[in-house]
């Protein structure tokens, strides 16, 4: 009879103590909730709200209706269908193969040569100098890939391009038809991407290497460790974390090819497709030809879900690896 007793005794105070906890908690982080919620609401409407439409990759997509949510309603299901028409057809192994291997050498490049100017930055002694290697360095970053596919035209036209009117014939070398020999273009693409994103990635690293205390290269300096002793034992581990995660982002994309990249600077040469078609060239000409935004949406929602597994496995062997050094 007591412990009931004391039971209903202790059921309010224990109703009020939650109740004052809540009350508290949202006293002191209702502020920031209310400062999150325009950029949440913003996140909802334009990210979350359209994945919606990742169920038209199972319709087959009419317009007999002028409203879409009409046409929506009213086409039927067709199932796996626009998956099965995208698997079977003969450039599938094709395209995914190229968008695989070219965004996995992209990364590679990144990662490599975005370290390595991080670092020649960070050695420079003239910090106004720095400044401006950096500056022209990030410049192509906002060139847009119209005229990045211009610039490179003008090194490449067959008749009046500088590497064949020029470079070539100072070598001795006969004229390349750049734009109909598709072997070239593993090489120039990377090339290309290589310049124009370099200088995000390396101001990423040059950021996270400025955060080194200098302490541990002037400890690292007494005991006769060498500049290249230094960035391996010193360096790299440090900005270990940043390297995962710029890595890891770029991993989530490896399903998803630079479009600019591969139909503008390539000019779209059919000559050149065996090397240069990639899954978001061949959506866009399939869907030009057959209009088929079911195909299209597929495509779509294939690279999507493929990145996201890709993602949460590299994730995972990071975790394995080193916990601290994990994404999430």
């Amino acid at each position: 009879m007591e412990q009931a007793t004391q039971a209903a005794v202790e059921r309010p105070n224990s109703r009020k103590k939650t109740k004052t906890l809540n009350q508290s908690y949202w006293q002191k982080y209702g502020i920031f909730y209310l400062m999150m919620a325009p950029a949440l609401v913003v996140l909802i409407v334009n990210n979350y709200i359209p994945m919606v439409g990742s169920l038209i990759a199972f319709k087959n997509m009419t317009y007999a209706s002028p409203s879409f949510f009409q046409n929506f309603m009213d086409s039927p299901w067709v199932g796996w269908d626009n998956f099965k028409y995208m698997f079977t057809s003969s450039d599938a192994w094709n395209i995914t193969r190229n968008t695989i291997l070219y965004n996995a050498v992209f990364i590679v490049l990144n990662l490599i040569v975005g370290v390595a100017f991080a670092l020649m930055f960070n050695a420079m002694r003239n910090r106004r100098l720095a400044k401006l290697h950096q500056t022209l360095m990030f410049l192509p970053y906002f060139l847009s890939m119209i005229i990045l596919s211009y610039l490179v035209y003008a090194f490449l036209n067959p008749d009046i391009g500088i590497l064949n009117k020029f470079i070539l014939p100072w070598f001795g070398a006969q004229p390349i038809d750049w734009f109909s020999d598709p072997k070239w273009w593993p090489i120039i693409l990377p090339l290309v991407n290589t310049w124009k994103g370099i200088g995000y990635y390396a101001v990423i690293y040059l950021a996270a290497i400025i955060g080194i205390d200098n302490e541990y290269y002037e400890a690292a300096h007494m005991d006769g460790a060498t500049k290249w002793k230094q960035v391996w034992s010193i360096t790299i581990p440090l900005i270990r974390p940043v390297l995962i995660i710029m890595t890891l982002l770029q991993i989530g994309r490896i399903f998803y090819a630079d479009f600019g990249l591969f139909f503008q600077v390539t000019r779209n040469a059919g000559a050149l497709y065996d090397t240069t078609l990639v899954i978001d060239t061949y959506v866009y000409q399939g869907f030009m030809v057959t209009g088929d935004i079911g195909m299209s949406s597929a495509a779509g929602l294939y690279q999507a879900v493929i990145g996201f597994i890709l993602v949460l496995t590299a994730n995972l062997i990071v975790r394995r690896i080193s916990r601290d050094d994990a994404l999430f």
